[in-house]
């Protein structure tokens, strides 16, 4: 494995704290890291990209939902891939772009925030996490430059407080606060649009997991990359939520019956036209 020095991750540079996992690794041997690699010249392949990922606050909490496909051009790569994950105790993470990246881009972030917290005895502040994410995609700019980015969608809240947070990010590591609801991936574009007219102040939590799952069903009427919830394979976008109480997963059976009533009320609706 061909030795990599520090200055290699300038993004990295000056971190220096001893609770830093991912400072410690690009120290030590920054090989095992997933960016910063150095890809030979030519047409990059087709690799799997994920998307579509939206976000929203709800009165008490935050919360994050993904859709289960994955392309390769214009292929289908992976029905069920997941792409929303808890990032620690009081925060989530949701990955959008070249899939395997990603990936590990999210495993990092997961033993780094562990790791701070074992080294200080204390979780790491939010906007702390944040900022610490938008390292590491700055670090995968040269990677993105050759045509493997990675953007994320960071969402939590401070242990003891209800009012969540949301953060995007573009592909140089610029981190950006949004208010209210957000989304990132190819579909976008459409779930931005459904969370406009669905999002309110003071949602509940199932109004917000209702609002959530039909912004990424209205992405998929219109995206060829976002896939729909599947009837068939009874296979459902995933959702988390953060409150006071942690982060957790919304289960299957929620899910179900919440896509169940909504392609039922819009069944009605287009036969009642």
């Amino acid at each position: 494995m061909a030795a990599h020095s520090r200055s290699e991750f300038p993004a990295l540079e000056g971190a220096g704290s001893s609770s830093s996992f991912l400072d410690h690794v690009s120290r030590s041997n920054p090989g095992l890291l997933p960016f910063g690699q150095s890809l030979p010249a030519g047409a990059m392949p087709a690799t799997p990209h994920g998307t579509t990922i939206v976000a929203l606050t709800f009165k008490g909490g935050v919360l994050m939902a993904g859709d289960r496909r994955a392309t390769m051009g214009s292929m289908i790569a992976n029905r069920h891939i997941e792409k929303v994950f808890p990032a620690d105790r009081y925060s989530v993470l949701g990955i959008a772009g070249t899939a395997g990246i990603a990936i590990d881009i999210v495993r990092l972030f997961q033993v780094e925030l562990e790791h701070y917290e074992k080294i200080e005895g204390t979780l790491l502040s939010l906007e702390g996490k944040a900022n610490r994410l938008g390292a590491m995609i700055r670090a995968n700019l040269p990677m993105a430059l050759q045509g493997l980015s990675v953007v994320p969608l960071f969402a939590g809240l401070e242990a003891g407080e209800e009012a969540g947070r949301l953060f995007s990010y573009d592909v140089t590591g610029g981190r950006y606060e949004e208010l209210e609801h957000h989304s990132v991936g190819s579909g976008s574009v459409f779930a931005r649009g459904a969370l406009k007219k669905l999002w309110r102040p003071e949602l509940s939590l199932d109004e917000a997991v209702a609002v959530g799952v039909e912004a990424l069903i209205d992405a998929s009427d219109d995206d060829s990359a976002t896939g729909g919830p599947d009837l068939v394979r009874r296979l459902w976008p995933v959702v988390y939520v953060v409150t006071d109480d942690g982060a957790a997963r919304v289960g299957q059976e929620t899910l179900a019956a919440v896509v169940e009533a909504i392609v039922a009320l819009r069944t009605i609706e287009r036969r009642e036209a």
